[in-house]
């Protein structure tokens, strides 16, 4: 009997995400499928929600909301920024996207909305904040995560696969 997906489990999925106008953001088909670690949010939570108890060769359609996504357009998340603090030597340009890392390490996309003389404004909400996301999913794999994978909250190893297979 296959695995269902369940909190502990490393899931392996392809995934298209298009927007209510039908245009694709991202989609893993073609390259290599998306290996995550169930009940860690890794995903956004509607997705994570949505796949919760479903098994290998389903294929699930999965409608997200903002609220479930990644969140809805925050005002306050855009912000002047010196110059100085972009590394020197990068040409800034509208409609660029850098990274920035926050006082904890994480990462932090931003986008540049204008250029003027001394400073850059710069969008720091998600490129998708607002938008209701439309996955498309087949589940290929599911397996138990090791202890390491689980204390760590994130999946280990290139492709997620360690040299033990086990099949039923």
């Amino acid at each position: 009997m296959p695995e269902s997906i369940a909190d502990g489990k490393v899931v392996t999925i392809h995934y298209t995400l298009t927007l209510d106008d039908g245009s694709e953001v991202d989609s893993s088909r073609g390259g290599d499928p998306l290996v995550y670690l169930h009940g860690s949010q890794n995903i956004v939570p509607g997705l994570e929600a949505a796949l919760t108890a479903k098994s290998p060769g389903e294929a699930v359609k999965v409608d997200v909301t903002p609220e479930e996504g990644y969140g809805h357009v925050d005002p306050e998340g855009q912000r002047r920024v010196p110059k100085e603090s972009f590394p020197e030597g990068l040409e800034l340009e509208v409609g660029m996207e850098l990274a920035a890392q926050d006082d904890d390490g994480h990462v932090l996309p931003l986008v540049i909305k204008e250029v003027a003389d001394a400073d850059v404004l710069v969008d720091m909400n998600h490129p998708l904040a607002g938008q209701n996301l439309h996955f498309a999913v087949d589940v290929i794999e599911v397996r138990a995560a090791s202890e390491e994978e689980l204390s760590h909250g994130h999946v280990h190893g290139p492709d997620g696969h360690h040299h033990h297979h086990e099949h039923e």
